[in-house]
């Protein structure tokens, strides 16, 4: 079974770590990104979000959102799934979408990444 509570670190070295996760599945911690919207240094920001409680033995599926504090007008959803190797190494896999805020409905088009 896939533990997300933890410390984990990405291919563009940004780290997340999970330190609260509930009996429901329910879980909270902090993102340290690498990649910023304004070139500018990494900050920590918090994350929440929710680990779909399985039945049976399997990958869990996740989902949390990360509210960018201090150096963004940004927020971004991930959505993905845990797995273990044979070797026992965890691994996340996810997808993302990246909100940023715009100043009218014209500009909508290009907000989302």
């Amino acid at each position: 079974q896939c533990q997300l509570s933890g410390l984990w670190r990405n291919d563009q070295g940004s780290l997340m770590e999970i330190s609260v996760l509930r009996d429901n599945g329910d879980f909270q911690g902090q993102y340290l990104t690498r990649v910023t919207l304004s070139g500018g240094c990494a900050q920590i920001s918090p994350l929440k979000g929710a680990q779909q409680q399985s039945r049976e033995e399997g990958w869990p599926t996740f989902a949390f959102t990360v509210r960018w504090e201090k150096f963004s007008n940004a927020t971004t959803a991930f959505v993905g799934q845990c797995f273990v190797d044979a070797g026992g190494k965890e691994t996340l896999t996810t997808t993302w979408l990246l909100r940023e805020a715009v100043g009218s409905l014209e500009d909508d088009w290009k907000a989302t990444r």
